[in-house]
């Protein structure tokens, strides 16, 4: 019987776990991280040059015989490892390199398919490091967390492909839920060392089994105006103040770069390694320490402020954001940064899927601009400014909170919108 692919599967989840590797399985991750980076390297290195050659010329014969030996060089993974003998150590993993030229390939077809997502470039060596395999089902096996090269032994314990046992600490209550089911497929696996020295196993798993039992219906709709000013308004008349995570470490954070930049300087007068700086690299780590803390505390905002909005509301609606546009005007970049917002609707999207509810953007075309009691849209000498934080409708004279009502505004579009789609 043909073996299930993680596309076959109707639901699928991603879950990170954090792992305490051995001095030896760390000297593993750090070889398979270079070599897919160095395979990676490869095949950018060889079309940048194919590239380079553009219109044939009168040295035909010889450009066409130096691209053959070019496209030769990536043709296949034998040809990779004849060029790089050290790709052949035993604690290499042969699908590291497989999905590192796996990915080159992807991201041409993500610039295909999204211009400005940009052509696959050079990966410089860092402080973060990270490469991906796959486990290997056998043909009579039984598909679960448990049956595969790459599964799970308990609780806290891990057994992956070349790095073998390695203890893991995850959410208790997902990995309870995940133990319980009858058949989960893990797909591709990224091992992962961030730029303060934690390791990371993220996993790609599947199922015919919802990994999240949807939340009962509230019947609650709430419509979200996200502004600069606070975090959101919602049409009901809450306002969720910005908690400015960035804003509030920006100046220790300012002083740890300069302090690191002037390290750095030193080191160079000096003709030192950076590598081997070891006042540079303390001010690294906490530079690191710093940025991830910001990172962090942000991310948990949004996780528990989107939560608490998808497990309480059927339907929540916001505005449709571009932030690359927002991100052209100065004034308001740091802002717009520092409240995460594209982080905050990709959670809304999985999450509103997960549970089972409606997550709806709609154009934020005059949505501060017009009254929601009598649709009349302020223009001209009317027109609302940032400024205008208050005001009263000329021709009804209802007086407006101008972010409330604009979330009430993109409320009654999102339910339009939803009911012309049924």
């Amino acid at each position: 019987m043909e073996q299930k692919k993680m596309v076959d599967y109707a639901y699928h989840y991603g879950l990170k776990v954090r792992i305490y590797p051995s001095q030896q399985q760390k000297k593993t991750i750090q070889r398979n991280a270079d070599a897919a980076r160095c395979v990676y390297n490869e095949h950018v290195a060889v079309n940048k040059e194919i590239a380079q050659f553009g219109k044939r010329s009168i040295y035909i014969d010889f450009i066409e015989k130096r691209i053959e030996a070019l496209r030769e060089r990536i043709s296949t993974v034998t040809a990779l490892k004849d060029r790089y003998p050290w790709l052949r150590h035993s604690d290499i993993d042969s699908l590291s390199i497989a999905n590192a030229r796996q990915n080159y390939q992807r991201a041409w077809k993500q610039f295909r398919t999204v211009h400005h997502a940009g052509v696959p470039n050079f990966h410089k060596k860092s402080s973060v490091e990270s490469y991906q395999t796959n486990p290997h089902y056998g043909k009579d096996k039984k598909i679960s967390l448990f049956t595969s090269n790459a599964r799970f032994l308990d609780q806290h314990h891990l057994m992956l492909p070349k790095l073998k046992r390695i203890r893991f600490q995850g959410s208790r209550k997902m990995l309870d839920r995940l133990f319980a089911m009858r058949e989960v497929r893990i797909g591709t696996i990224t091992i992962t060392k961030d730029g303060l020295h934690r390791y990371f196993a993220s996993f790609q798993l599947g199922s015919n089994e919802p990994f999240i039992k949807a939340c009962p219906k509230t019947k609650a709709e709430i419509g979200i105006d996200l502004n600069i000013e606070n975090f959101y308004a919602d049409s009901n008349g809450e306002i969720l103040a910005n908690p400015r995570y960035y804003r509030r470490q920006k100046r220790r954070l300012a002083n740890a770069q300069r302090k690191l930049s002037c390290r750095i300087v030193r080191a160079k007068k000096e003709h030192r390694p950076l590598r081997e700086a070891k006042n540079v690299e303390k001010q690294r780590l906490l530079v690191a320490k710093l940025t991830a803390q910001v990172m962090q505390r942000r991310k948990d905002f949004l996780h528990r402020t989107s939560t608490i909005l998808i497990k309480n509301h059927d339907l929540v609606a916001t505005e449709e954001l571009r932030s690359r546009n927002l991100l052209k005007n100065h004034a308001l970049a740091m802002s717009i940064q520092d409240n995460g917002w594209r982080m905050f609707l990709g959670m809304l999207t999985y999450k509103a899927a997960l549970y089972g509810k409606n997550f709806v953007t709609v154009d934020p075309r005059n949505t501060t601009q017009t009254c929601n009691a009598c649709g009349r849209i302020m223009n001209d000498k009317d027109k609302l400014t940032l400024k205008d934080r208050e005001w009263t409708c000329p021709k009804c004279g209802i007086h407006h909170i101008r972010d409330v009502n604009a979330a009430k505004n993109i409320l009654a579009r999102a339910k339009a919108k939803l009911a012309s789609m049924h």
